[in-house]
């Protein structure tokens, strides 16, 4: 197998590479198109799509969230309330939160202190990542048992899964299945969202095939195809996201707003003595699990109970650094979110946006009126500012840059704009 690791035990990250999620994809084509034993090689098209990840497949825009999921009594509300300090209920019952609740949580960034601790503006907004908490989903979700089409529901509402599993032992806490088996769980609630993604495209099939009928235009012909395409993969037991698609493809799939499309960050919930000693006896069937089902996905373990006495100032053992800056980084990184600077004495501010955007779109995202009337992005990076020291050095020293509107942001960039105001219309006498 093909891994890259960070750190030891559970201590660090851990991904599936690309070369790995390279050749899966290239063996579910051949599946896909009916091949037997010998692999072929894809079409240009196809090539073009094997980097497909949820970027090509959510909604477009920098207003996203992360939702957390996972089964009843994993620590899904309890990790919340540590991440946001909004208090919801997390009592030891199945259900307990029946309405999704949300934050914005601040997300670390060290260049935003700095920045702040230089300019000491009389405003300061930093780089925040929303999160909701979203009640357990239980086996048979798909087909309404435990409220399961109203948590689903509050699933397609948001842009990314912390897909929260539990590896500790708790006889305090009861389990919905009745015992630990991570595992199993991971199975039950990627089930779950399979199959409702397969009861959404059956619908979409079946509805597409008529207007096919009615109508013969080749623009649905191609929404059909590539729903059949979509709901072949899940019927196979393929997450949208893994699915080898053409660029044409993903911007259909976009529309249909499934559940596996949404990227997804595996948060492995383990006692409090695991997190400190950094072994899990779970936690090797659980990353054996991730590069079979979920490759490329992160895996980041966490103790509640840990990070809560932390929080309280109540551990004995503080060894072991809080991994919630670490969880929110990673949310924030895998909904593709970076954030540029606008400074000065007046206010230092991160300005959230996707990953890839030029810089009229970015003048957009501060107001409607910059991007009509964009005219260029003065720019300096983050590294080479902080080196020099200064706006007056970065011009002396050619680091300040002049960009027009389709310079592709970089995260980190210091940006002023300028722009022509809008005309506004005379008015009448």
């Amino acid at each position: 197998m093909d891994t890259r690791r960070r750190g030891g035990g559970i201590g660090g990250g851990y991904v599936v590479s690309r070369s790995t999620v390279h050749r899966r994809l290239r063996e579910s084509l051949v599946r896909l198109r009916g091949g037997k034993s010998k692999l072929s090689q894809p079409t240009p098209d196809e090539e073009l799509c094997l980097d497909t990840t949820s970027l090509l497949l959510g909604r477009a825009g920098s207003h996203l969230r992360m939702g957390i999921v996972g089964l009843p009594n994993v620590g899904k509300s309890s990790l919340f309330n540590l991440m946001s300090n909004l208090q919801v209920p997390a009592e030891n019952y199945p259900f307990c939160t029946i309405e999704p609740n949300s934050a914005r949580v601040k997300v670390p960034d060290g260049r935003f202190d700095w920045l702040v601790d230089l300019y000491k503006p009389r405003s300061q907004v930093g780089p925040a990542l929303e999160v909701t908490d979203i009640a357990g989903l239980v086996q048979g979700a798909a087909e309404g048992q435990g409220l399961g089409n109203k948590f689903l529901s509050h699933i397609y509402a948001v842009d990314g899964i912390f897909h929260v599993v539990r590896a500790f032992k708790d006889p305090q806490i009861d389990h919905v299945e009745g015992s630990v088996d991570p595992v199993r769980d991971l199975n039950i609630i990627s089930s779950e969202l399979r199959k409702k993604d397969v009861e959404i495209m059956t619908g979409k099939v079946a509805d597409l095939a008529k207007k096919v009928e009615r109508a013969n235009v080749k623009e649905l012909k191609e929404d059909l195809d590539c729903a059949r395409v979509v709901l072949q993969g899940l019927e196979k037991g393929k997450d949208v996201r893994y699915l080898p698609l053409t660029p044409k493809q993903c911007e259909i799939t976009r529309s249909f707003s499934l559940l596996t499309a949404k990227p997804v960050i595996f948060l492995v919930n383990v006692g409090q003595e695991d997190i400190v000693k950094g072994k899990n006896k779970h936690f090797l069937k659980i990353k054996q699990w991730v590069e079979e089902c979920a490759p490329q996905s992160k895996i980041i373990p966490v103790s509640v109970r840990y990070e809560t006495e932390l929080l309280e100032g109540k551990s004995e053992n503080t060894t072991r650094p809080s991994m919630l800056p670490k969880i929110i980084k990673e949310g924030y990184t895998g909904l593709k979110l970076i954030h540029f600077f606008t400074t000065g004495s007046d206010e230092v501010k991160c300005w959230t946006i996707r990953n890839g955007t030029n810089a009229q779109r970015a003048a957009g995202s501060i107001h409607t009126d910059m991007e009509k009337g964009f005219i260029a992005a003065e720019t300096m990076g983050y590294g080479d500012f902080r080196r020099v020291g200064s706006e007056g050095d970065m011009v002396k020293a050619g680091l300040k840059h002049t960009n027009g509107k389709t310079y592709v942001v970089r995260d980190g960039d210091i940006i002023f704009f300028k722009f022509s105001a809008p005309k506004t219309s005379a008015k009448k006498k």
